[in-house]
Parts: structure tokens; C-alpha cells; sequence
């Protein structure tokens, strides 16, 4: 009689048996413990590597398919990519979420605390990271061949604590752990080359040549992380890059006992992919994020021209299956190592390889502020990477003919769109490499591509009509909504179907339900949930008592003085004093929350941060205010912090001053999880409100031509204060020492900003935002017509969907097909 066995379980197959089996299997194999003495972040780690294994199960084939098929392949270029916590969100893309969480708990362990031990990865801090991310997520859920290149930063920007009020920096150490979701690649490592000389020479057949000499080398090792489309079908990647010395050691030194000097070499190759945006206050730091944009650069296109020589001999065919697109001026290089590459080391003619590198290179720009344009000086240019200032003098010098040919005699002109900048010291414009050295250029929502032509780009527009066009960004439902905000999630999937995963615009469905009492209870009932949650932390994190039946007011994003943190203030202490002057005054309870990090070397952020937390220390234990106002500073804000307070906030602070907002990401992000939005008319904002309705967001403020005319016009924000009682008020509290009484003039210098000068003239708008807030206050005593609103501006962002974004890109400038 045949014996029958126990049933066969494959290691990766998806049932709850199979992931419980590879559990155990990476706990005792791949981690090294046993369960008596695991911890939980073992269990972690356990839990990675199992669904590791099956996202690799399907990169593979996608790679495969992508040779056989030949496929042009999208290679993004960016010094950030902000990409969050991955377990959970390669789980909900293989469609295994539920599995692999029966599984843990079923061997009786915390699910939710095994999730919670990954730490964050480190390799961004702002929007344009958080954008890159989501964009990677697209292409992957689109079945588009597209991939990132970034740096492998060993620590993050820092990790923000906050001592006595004041933003403390400590390294971001997020590798300490190791990291489950990299592929070290010790055969993919390419060597990058700094300083030397150039020397000129004629070849055999008389061709003057270029021959980069004497350099520095470091090399550049590759990690990668897979990043697996929702469903599972496609699996891309993101290939960092990591500094490695050429010597470990010099042994002569070491055999001597000079232990420092043996490793010397070692340490400094290697700091070019230590940090995140090392500071650039002196000029060494200056130096080392130059390097470090090279860096990846160089890495990056060696391997781009690598892949693509294996399947072609013709370099016609490069822009027909290469598209690298630069994520703001910093990989701006590119335009000159390509042309580099192709003119020194593979003989192509000039003019010749100057029309390949510009069809294969496209440029996002994700600024209007002339001081975030970046340039560096032509000294120091010309130190690191001579042959690329020559390559980029000689760019300059062809383009300004061609200007000249067509504009004759106008010099203005000539000066204005120069590559290199004549004004005092002498310095390369990196926005006008990318742009003449890109066949597109474009912006992230409507108005800052309206502004980039008319402002900062305004000749190159004249100069290239409809080279400049629009791609509004987007953000990806699966990682903001699905993930972040599963109750959410389950309340729109019961109304519309699954289908709005991956076509946000069936959100649609939802307007219907506006009006629907019961769907209105369960939608207050989610958002409830969610408030309670982010108060159970607060008070867990910070000591700070909130209630959730005051109104959560939410403004989470990097420190800065045109993102109008120091506004909120404003409306916080005008609120204040409006309680302490009328204790028994009926207001509605109000939680306001800020997030966000200051740049180390931006001094006065980081005292706007300190301000933030001495008003809520005053506001937080005045007994006369109690539960109707809250201050509360989240420190350390990150992608895992941002999809805790997003889907608990109901008002969502949008209020940058007019034309500064490139776009933001933010406000779609708060608006998909059923926020209303205060905001001026500035980045997306604009775009959002011509989808929800002018009626379901408080929109008030300057326009940016407003704004443009009174900066022409002169303005004196003393007019402004001396006609506003509590503007004046307020300001008189803060300059005072009301807040600071320990250090009376502790916030002389902003209050100083404001009065003399006000650049971002927040004495301007103040009367229109604290009438946008009365209206604010209105509306939420009516908890019905609030969550009337709210549901149609989850219903109305199918816009904002950073696949629609994506496809765009697709059609209009990589030249590539999508499954959408």
C-alpha cells in the first residue's frame, strides 16, 4: 500500500501555508534564529525576505521580457527617491496583503508590530522624492520599462528631534539594520574620474580629440531595489549607487603604523555617497554635493550606454530606446557626460552626438525660485570636471550663435539665456544645460508651467515655442489611499468596485453617495477612526492631549519661508489671544499640527520651528483655552509619519504664497482622504480646485500676478499692519516675548522679516486667511455639509492619480506605450 505524505508546500507559492513555511524557513536560514529568542524585528526581516522572494519571482521574467521585446526603456534620474516603508506596499501590489498577515498571526505574533520595525529608507527628504517614488510606482503598475538611478546615501539628511523647542540634528542611520529589499551588485561598478587635465591631439585620420588625464578615480558600485507594480505583472527596479575606493588600503603606510593614513583614500572616496545633501555653507560642502551629482551621473549613463550596447551596434537607435529624464537641475551633468562619452570615447561627430543626447534627454523643472536654480562656479568647474566645462563652453558657445543668427544685435538676450553667468563670479547655469540640452522641458502643474514660460525660462519659450509643456503631478492611490488609509479604502471598493486602484477616476462613483445619510455616517465613522489613531499617538509620542472632536488642522511639509509655516503661526496666536480676550466665546475646538524639517544651515526655519513649539507650549497648558485650541509639532516628518497624519487630517494647509509652489503632492494627498482644502492660488492647488469645486475648498489670497505687480509696485507691509488690529496684535505677542519669555527678543529678526520688507508677504494675505478660516470655522459646525464636501473631493481627485501623470510622460515625451 503506497504511503501518502503530508501535503507538498512550494516555497512561493501564495497561500497562507506557503508564506507561513517560508517564514519560519527565513527565520531560521536567512536571519539565523530560532523562534524561543526571535525578536520582533527578526520576525521583520523574516517577513521581508518572504516577500522578497516573490517579488524577485516576477522581476526576473520582466527583465526578460523587456530583452526579447526590445522595449525603450525610461531611465529616471533623480537625488531622491522617497520611497517609504516597503513591506507593506509590495504585499498589497502582489495582491498577498491578507496571506501573509493571516500567516504571522496565525504563529501568534503582532502583525502591526512586526510592520512597524522597518525602518524608513533614507534617500530623500521633500516632494521632488516623494513625486520620484510615486512615479516608479506608475510605470511599474503601467508596464512601462522604466527605472531610477539615485544615490545609495548611507545616512539620510538627519533624523530631526526636537529639544527645548529647537530643531537637533542627529545622523540617519537607516542602514544599521541592513536593508532586506537591496540586491548587492559587487559585478555592476563602474569607475568615476575627477580633476586631471585635458590634452588635445590629432587622431590618424586628423580628427582633433579630447583626453581626460591624470584624474581621481572612486568607483561606483550598484544596489538594487525592486519595485513591483500593483498586481504583480511587472517588477522594476531602482539602482543605487554606492562610492567605493579603488585601494582599500595603502599596505606601505599601514606596515608603518600609520593607521589614519593607510585608509585615507578609502574614507574620502567613500564620503561622496555618505549623506544626503551635505551642507553647502562652506565651500568643502559645496564641493562634495558637485561631486556627488557627477557621481551618479557618470555611474549612471556608463550603465545605461552598457545595457543598450548589448542589443544595439547603431547609435541612431539611442534615442529610440533610451529616455532619461532629469528630476530637477541635479542630474543636469548628464547632458555633458553623454555628450563626453559619445564624442571622446566612442568617436561620434559632434554635431552628431549633440542630436542623439538631446532627443534621449528630457528636463522637469520643479522650481520658480531663481535661488534654488542651481549653478556653480566656472573655478571650481573647471578644477573637478575640466573636459566637462570645455564640452559645455562649446555648447554655449553653438547655441549663443544660433541665438545671434536669429536675433542679431541683441546682446540683453544673449546674456539672459547664456549657459554661463557673467554677473560677478563667474557660474554655470545648470537649468540652462538641462534645457537647451533636453527636446522637452516641462513643469508640474499648470500655472508653474504658465509661469516657467512667462518668467524664469520666458526667452527659451520665445526662443522654442512648445518645447516647454505641462505634466501635472500625481501621486499613486495604491501606497496613499490603499495602504494608508485602508478604512477609507473598503468604504470606496464597497461603492465603486476595485477597479479605482488603478483608474482613480471611477472615484467619480462616488458623488452619488454625497448625499446618502448612511454612506455620510460610515465616511464620518472612518475618518473618526483615523483621528483617534493619530491622537493615541500624539499623546503617546509627545505627552499632548487632543481631543477628536476638535477640527484637525494640518500643515506637514519642509521648513520654509514661502511654504508660509510662520502664516499658520499668525492665525494660531490671532486665535489665542481671540480666546484669551473672550474665554467663554463658542469657538469651534481646533487641533493644529505641523510637520517638517529644516534645512541645518537655514537659520531662520529652524527658529520658525522653534516658534511653532513655544506657542503650543504656551497655548497647550493655558487652562483658560483648554480642548479649543492644540498645538502640535511632529518632529521627524517622513513618508511613515505622512500616511498616519494624512488620513486623519480634516483641513489641509495649502498656503504658500502665489507662483512659489511649483506644485505639491500634499494636497492631493489630504484631499484623497477626505480633507478640505484652505489654500492660496499657487502649484496644484488651482488644478484641484477646478476639479472639487471653488465651493468645496477655501481658497483666498494674492494671485500670482498680484503678487508679481506689488513686488514691481514696491509693497509696505507697514500699510498692511497698521490697518489690521490682530495682525498687529499678534506680531507685537511674538516680537515681545509673550511666547518666549525666557528670551524676550528671541523672534525679533522674523518679526523684523514681516515688517520690513515681508518677501513672501504674508502681512498681505493675512486678513484674507483668517477670513478663509471664519469661513473654515463655519462650515465645520455643520457636520453634514463638511462631510458633504468632503466626500466630493475624494469623489473629484481621479485627476491626480500619478499613473494619469505617467501616461502623459508616456505619450507626449519618452515615446512609449502604456497598459493604461
Amino acid at each position: 500500500m503506497r504511503r501518502v505524505g503530508p501535503p507538498v508546500v512550494r516555497l512561493l507559492d501564495d497561500d497562507v501555508e506557503s508564506i507561513r513555511y517560508s517564514l519560519a524557513s527565513h527565520l531560521l536560514y536567512s536571519v539565523g534564529k530560532d523562534p524561543v529568542n526571535a525578536t520582533a524585528r527578526d520576525w521583520f526581516m523574516a517577513a521581508a525576505y518572504t516577500v522578497r522572494d516573490r517579488v524577485s519571482e516576477r522581476w526576473m521574467p520582466t527583465l526578460n521580457r523587456y530583452y526579447d521585446q526590445d522595449q525603450k526603456r525610461v531611465y529616471y534620474m533623480s537625488m531622491e527617491f522617497l520611497i517609504g516603508r516597503t513591506l507593506s506596499n509590495a504585499m498589497i501590489s502582489l495582491g498577498i496583503y491578507d496571506q501573509v498577515k493571516t500567516a504571522i498571526e496565525e504563529m501568534n505574533l503582532d502583525f502591526d508590530e512586526i510592520v512597524g520595525w522597518e525602518v524608513e529608507a533614507a534617500l530623500g527628504n521633500g516632494g521632488l522624492g516623494r513625486l520620484a517614488a510615486c512615479l516608479l510606482d506608475s510605470m511599474a503598475s503601467l508596464d512601462v520599462a522604466g527605472f531610477g538611478y539615485g544615490i545609495r546615501y548611507d545616512y539620510g539628511m538627519f533624523t530631526q528631534h526636537v529639544e527645548h523647542g529647537w530643531q537637533v540634528e542627529s545622523p540617519e542611520n537607516w542602514l544599521r539594520y541592513g536593508n532586506p529589499w537591496e540586491f548587492p551588485r559587487p559585478g555592476v561598478i563602474y569607475p568615476v574620474r575627477f580633476g586631471g587635465r585635458v590634452v588635445h591631439y590629432k587622431d590618424v585620420l586628423g580628427q582633433t580629440r579630447a583626453q581626460w588625464m591624470d584624474t581621481e578615480e572612486v568607483m561606483a558600485m550598484a544596489y538594487d531595489v525592486p519595485v513591483p507594480g500593483y498586481g504583480g505583472k511587472t517588477v522594476n527596479h531602482l539602482r543605487l549607487w554606492s562610492a567605493k575606493s579603488t585601494r582599500e588600503f595603502d599596505l606601505k603606510y599601514f606596515n608603518a603604523g600609520n593607521y589614519i593614513e593607510a585608509v585615507r583614500d578609502k574614507n574620502e572616496s567613500e564620503t561622496l555617497s555618505k549623506v544626503l545633501y551635505p551642507s553647502d555653507i562652506t565651500s568643502r560642502g559645496k564641493e562634495l554635493r558637485f561631486k556627488q551629482e557627477y557621481f551618479f551621473v557618470a555611474a549612471s549613463i556608463q550603465d545605461i550606454l552598457a545595457r543598450f550596447r548589448k542589443a544595439h551596434s547603431d547609435w541612431n537607435k539611442l534615442p529610440e530606446r533610451v529616455a532619461v529624464q532629469l528630476n530637477d537641475t541635479h542630474p543636469a551633468l548628464v547632458v555633458a557626460e553623454l555628450m563626453r562619452v559619445l564624442v571622446d570615447e566612442h568617436h561620434l561627430e559632434w554635431n552628431h552626438a549633440w542630436d542623439l543626447t538631446r532627443r534621449s534627454c528630457a528636463y522637469t523643472n520643479h522650481t520658480l525660485l531663481p535661488e534654488a536654480l542651481e549653478t556653480w562656479p566656472v573655478d571650481m568647474f573647471e578644477r573637478i570636471l575640466p573636459r566637462h566645462l570645455e564640452i559645455i563652453f562649446r555648447i554655449n558657445h553653438e547655441f549663443l550663435q544660433e541665438v545671434r543668427h536669429r536675433h542679431p544685435g541683441d546682446s540683453d538676450l544673449l546674456r539672459r539665456v547664456s549657459l554661463v553667468g557673467e554677473d560677478g563670479e563667474r557660474r554655470v547655469r545648470m537649468a540652462h544645460l538641462a534645457v537647451v540640452g533636453s527636446h522637452k522641458v516641462n513643469g508640474v502643474a499648470a500655472i508653474h508651467t504658465g509661469l516657467m514660460k512667462s518668467t524664469i525660462f520666458s526667452d527659451f519659450e520665445h526662443l522654442s515655442p512648445g518645447k516647454i509643456n505641462n505634466k501635472t503631478n500625481g501621486v499613486t492611490p495604491r501606497r496613499w489611499v490603499l495602504a494608508a488609509n485602508p478604512g477609507l479604502s473598503k468604504l470606496i471598493t464597497e461603492a465603486v468596485g476595485e477597479g479605482w486602484v488603478t483608474h482613480l477616476d471611477r472615484l467619480k462613483g462616488l458623488e452619488k453617495l454625497a448625499d446618502d445619510k448612511d454612506f455620510h455616517a460610515r465616511f464620518a465613522a472612518v475618518k473618526r477612526a483615523n483621528k483617534q489613531h493619530l491622537a493615541q499617538v500624539i499623546g503617546q509620542r509627545l505627552g499632548v492631549d487632543v481631543s477628536v472632536d476638535s477640527l484637525f488642522d494640518v500643515q506637514i511639509k519642509r521648513i520654509h519661508e514661502y511654504k508660509r509655516q510662520l502664516l499658520n503661526v499668525l492665525h494660531v496666536v490671532t486665535r489665542y489671544a481671540r480666546i484669551r480676550a473672550n474665554p467663554t466665546v463658542d469657538v469651534v475646538p481646533r487641533t493644529v499640527i505641523i510637520g517638517g524639517k529644516a534645512a541645518p544651515g537655514y537659520i531662520l526655519a529652524k527658529l520658525i520651528i522653534k516658534l511653532i513649539n513655544d506657542v503650543a507650549d504656551v497655548v497647550n497648558n493655558d487652562p483658560l483655552v483648554g480642548d479649543k485650541l492644540k498645538v502640535v509639532f511632529v518632529p521627524n516628518y517622513n513618508v511613515s509619519t505622512a500616511e498616519l497624519v494624512m488620513p486623519a487630517a480634516e483641513l489641509s494647509e495649502q498656503i504658500s504664497t502665489a507662483g512659489t509652489e511649483a506644485s505639491g503632492t500634499g494636497n492631493m494627498k489630504m484631499s484623497m482622504n477626505g480633507a478640505l482644502t484652505i489654500g492660496t492660488w499657487d502649484g496644484a492647488n488651482v488644478e484641484i480646485c477646478e476639479e472639487v469645486g471653488e465651493d468645496n475648498m477655501f481658497l483666498f489670497g494674492l494671485t500670482a500676478q498680484e503678487v508679481a505687480r506689488r513686488r514691481i509696485d514696491g509693497y509696505d507691509p507697514q500699510i498692511a499692519i497698521n490697518a489690521n488690529d490682530e495682525l498687529k496684535r499678534a506680531l507685537d505677542m511674538i516680537g515681545s516675548g509673550y511666547f518666549s519669555p525666557d528670551q524676550t527678543d528671541r523672534y525679533r529678526s522674523l518679526v523684523e522679516a514681516l515688517t520690513n520688507g515681508d518677501t513672501y508677504l504674508l502681512t498681505a494675505d493675512y486678513p484674507l486667511y483668517i477670513a478663509a478660516q471664519e469661513r473654515v470655522d463655519a462650515l465645520y459646525r455643520d457636520p453634514d455639509e463638511w462631510t458633504r464636501k468632503a466626500i466630493l473631493n475624494v469623489a473629484r481627485m481621479g485627476k491626480f492619480s500619478s499613473d494619469r501623470t505617467v501616461a502623459e510622460y508616456a505619450r507626449d515625451i519618452w515615446g512609449v506605450a502604456t497598459n493604461n
